[in-house]
């Protein structure tokens, strides 16, 4: 709902990453169930009063590369991406392998890079394949850099969102994630640098963190499977059955807001009723002023009109 304080976004995007799913619904680690979390996820965007236009899925989709769980993957995804009549877009992750992966999503098997463009409505998704294959760190090679330069060479009318699994950034609660982080960012930064790309969004991290990289904001959505605590007691990382999110991204034409929503339903403290809304709606911008800020007004003081 416009309440008048800002315009509507021109795009919403729901970023989900690090789905990890296994073959036959086997346990990560003997304890987590990742499907559980991914129909939590479908679950949460079905809620949305404004339905995403664009679901990305930044990588690690499959946690061992296997090709029934990319089926399982596609089976549950596919749909809800339709019901909400969204464009999905799939991102490579170090966890992924690309031939399973090319051939059950998009129907063609390949070992090369899985990089892709999608126009949704004037605005660019990249998918840009980070991975090296064999290896957990990540690369985008010179081949890749003169290919995205290319795609980027001419704007597009609402600017570029780039989708990729290793975040161009510093990690300074988890140094040792570096090892497996984007080596040689400095070339992708060179090719980023003045064109109209808007946000990086990324995962691998399994926690959201958010930077900028040659000027560029970087979002870093946390994982539906199982979670990090970057600083736990008496150990370096820590992997958790709980935390999980995924992350909702509004495009507006200035700017573009990041919002972390949970996946657990956590114990009500106390709850708005969705009337609310329509009386809302009712009332003029000082008249929901008065309402809702005023603190001593009928609202604030008994909680309900």
């Amino acid at each position: 709902m416009h309440l008048d304080l800002y315009p509507e976004p021109v795009h919403t995007i729901a970023h989900l990453s690090d789905t990890h799913l296994l073959a036959g619904g086997a346990r990560q680690y003997d304890v987590v169930e990742p499907e559980t979390g991914l129909v939590a996820a479908l679950e949460r965007l079905s809620r949305l009063d404004l339905p995403p236009d664009v679901v990305l899925v930044t990588g690690d989709l499959a946690d061992l590369g296997e090709p029934t769980a990319y089926e399982r993957l596609k089976e549950l995804v596919e749909p809800a991406a339709a019901d909400l009549g969204a464009e999905l877009v799939w991102v490579m992750g170090n966890h992924d392998e690309r031939p399973a992966y090319s051939r059950i999503l998009f129907g063609a098997e390949s070992a090369r890079e899985q990089d892709a463009v999608y126009d949704v409505g004037g605005l660019r998704v990249i998918s840009l394949d980070s991975t090296v294959p064999g290896y957990h760190h990540g690369l985008v090679t010179p081949e890749q850099l003169g290919w995205l330069r290319e795609v980027l060479s001419e704007p597009a009318p609402h600017g570029t969102i780039i989708g990729m699994h290793h975040p161009p950034i510093p990690l300074p609660l988890a140094p040792v994630d570096a090892i497996i982080g984007l080596y040689d960012h400095d070339a992708l930064a060179a090719v980023l640098e003045g064109t109209d790309v808007r946000g990086i969004l990324a995962g691998h991290l399994h926690y959201s963190t958010y930077s900028t990289f040659a000027g560029i904001p970087v979002s870093v959505a946390s994982a539906s499977c199982y979670t990090v605590d970057p600083v736990p007691a008496a150990a370096i990382l820590r992997g958790v059955d709980g935390g999980r999110s995924i992350t909702m991204t509004h495009v507006y034409d200035d700017r573009l807001v990041h919002t972390i929503v949970p996946l657990a339903e956590e114990p009500a403290v106390y709850n708005i009723d969705p009337v609310l809304l329509g009386a809302l709606e009712a009332l003029s911008p000082e008249e929901r002023i008065d309402q809702l800020s005023r603190k001593d007004s009928e609202f604030n003081t008994s909680g309900r009109w």
